[in-house]
């Protein structure tokens, strides 16, 4: 998809270098067709209104609306399905199937400590599309269709104390798995370019994409 006119310049190197990464991903590995090529993940005290972000993000692409025990989760999440339904972007829930099961969402968001989660979610929902969050070593595969490598590059909110990995390090990481990986973490437009080629099969973000997808 080409973005219409009124989108910005770093919505545009946002997307179109997560679209090259995608399908580059799924030239080689036939579990990332079918991906979104773009992850927009929520952050209640950084993305405080996702709904007007989500309803600006292209077809094909996703929001991982992660509500950490909010009171209006629910309130939330509906605006967040109807930003997102009908026009082609999924929505995936942040740990709580239940939340996920209420509002007929698309899938679900696993920490990574929970993703051995994964096989039974999947067994109850096998249409639901299944990543969790990793951070190194040997991940918890089973039943996933992607995890999300985090920080690539220094990144705010619970990953500023963090490490960044960088992308020699992405690569490697994600070249010893078998299942399409996405980069998260300081994810830039002025820095995404250094991500081709570094096996990644889209990007993820939060703020970045919000400020590019207003």
């Amino acid at each position: 998809m080409i973005l219409p006119a009124d989108y910005s310049d770093d919505a545009r190197a946002l997307w179109d270098a997560a679209t090259a990464l995608n399908r580059a991903a799924a030239a080689v590995s036939p579990h990332a067709a079918g991906l979104p090529p773009l992850l927009f993940f929520t952050d209640p005290d950084r993305t405080p209104r996702p709904w007007e972000t989500a309803v600006r993000l292209p077809a094909g692409s996703a929001v991982v609306y992660r509500a950490f025990g909010a009171a209006d989760a629910v309130e939330t999440g509906r605006r967040l399905r109807e930003a997102t339904q009908g026009v082609g972007v999924k929505l995936l829930i942040g740990r709580d199937a239940d939340l996920a099961e209420t509002l007929e969402a698309d899938g679900l968001h696993l920490p990574e400590r929970e993703a051995g989660r994964a096989r039974s979610v999947g067994q109850a929902h096998p249409d639901w599309l299944l990543t969790a969050a990793w951070h190194g070593g040997r991940p918890m595969t089973e039943g996933l269709n992607a995890l999300v490598l985090s920080p690539v590059f220094p990144a705010g909110g619970t990953s500023a104390v963090k490490p960044a990995l960088g992308v020699a390090e992405f690569r490697c990481w994600s070249q010893n798995v078998d299942l399409p990986v996405y980069a998260l973490g300081g994810i830039k437009p002025d820095n995404v370019a250094s991500l081709i080629g570094a096996g990644a099969c889209g990007l993820a973000g939060v703020e970045a994409i919000q400020f590019a997808f207003r």
